[in-house]
């Protein structure tokens, strides 16, 4: 089946035009399990490997579409972050709207306005990119609704992730809350490369309440973007084994998932943080974006964990700050000790939860 086909937006289709009209979407960061880490293909988004992630439930981005009536052919963006405007978007802006066209082809009647915020550091780590698009594709797939009323619950947000994904990649996973999987992989039924899926398997009840706190190392925009560092998997050394790596990773965290095993489910994730920062200090040009505090962050996590037996664990995502994940029957203990033990390392704490 051609999957791409299944999202064209047929112009046969009987429906009126607006002239003008806003849409506002709201859409949660999401952090990676098994990390996607390399493309296919840069243009079109297909990644190297599947990955799984939790969307967060207190990090997000809200956006506001206002689209108006062109009054000649040539396309206007403007764009808003936080109340300024901000020039240096649009070039990604303007290629995410070139990619989606073919698919969602009544955009070409307007303008559009792009209002939108983060309530965390953008550009820092966080996958401010992956809550933005997505936030960004569910406002042009309201119009589609708008548009076309008769759009099926399932086709919007398929289609949604799939535009989401033309602009970010992670930013497909960013649909849907919970763990959301993206990728390929012959062992999860339903997953491919175009957009991302809710996890279809049995998942333990210790893993549907997980905390996620925050820990923000840095909060001034990288100076590598993950874009960058995806590209550098193009001619990587141990890329063959990363790739590899990844999707027996896969198989054992299904396994996890279902047995509610969290210390083999902390390991692994603590693993994949570890082995996608190794691919970033091993790429040529090499480079770092764990910062010396979040290395302190992570021997300090290990030390405690050590002496108390609690359940957490650490991830990274592609920058320096660090999640924290535990179960919930352990927060009130491990909060108390985040703060009392690890506010030093960090500029600010995000207390969130896998959502």
């Amino acid at each position: 089946m051609n999957f791409e086909k299944k999202f064209f937006f047929y112009k046969k289709k009987q429906f009126s035009i607006a002239k003008n009209g806003v849409v506002t979407s709201k859409s949660h960061s999401n952090i990676a399990l098994i990390k996607y880490w390399g493309k296919q293909n840069n243009k079109i988004q297909i990644p190297l490997n599947s990955s799984i992630s939790y969307s967060l439930g207190k990090v997000y981005t809200v956006t506001r579409l206002i689209y108006q009536e062109k009054k000649n052919k040539k396309l206007s963006i403007r764009i808003f972050f936080s109340g300024k405007e901000k020039t240096s978007f649009l070039p990604k802006i303007l290629e995410f709207f070139h990619r989606i066209s073919f698919y969602c082809s009544y955009l070409r009647n307007w303008n559009f306005i792009i209002e939108t915020y983060n309530n965390f550091p953008h550009s820092s780590g966080i996958a401010s990119s992956a809550s933005s698009m997505s936030a960004l594709a569910l406002c042009i797939m309201k119009i589609e609704k708008e548009l076309v009323s008769s759009l099926k619950e399932d086709f919007f947000f398929e289609k949604a992730s799939f535009l989401a994904r033309l602009g970010s990649g992670s930013a497909c996973r960013s649909i849907y809350p919970g763990l959301v999987v993206w990728g390929y992989h012959k062992s999860i039924k339903g997953s491919n490369n175009l957009y991302a899926i809710p996890y279809p398997y049995e998942v333990h009840s210790i893993f549907t309440k997980i905390e996620n706190t925050i820990l923000i190392i840095d909060d001034n925009p990288k100076k590598i973007l993950s874009s960058k560092g995806h590209q550098l998997m193009n001619n990587h050394p141990y890329a063959r084994e990363r790739l590899k790596c990844a999707n027996q990773n896969m198989n054992r965290l299904i396994s996890i998932l279902k047995i509610g095993d969290f210390k083999k489910f902390g390991e692994l994730i603590e693993h994949e943080a570890l082995t996608l920062h190794a691919m970033i200090m091993t790429s040529y040009p090499y480079f770092l974006w764990m910062k010396p505090n979040t290395l302190n962050v992570i021997q300090t996590v290990w030390d405690f964990r050590k002496h108390s037996n609690k359940n957490i664990y650490f991830t990274l995502d592609a920058g320096a700050n660090v999640h924290l994940l535990y179960p919930i029957q352990e927060k009130k203990f491990i909060l108390k000790w985040i703060y009392s033990d690890l506010f030093f390392f960090c500029k600010k704490i995000i207390e969130s939860f896998c959502w």
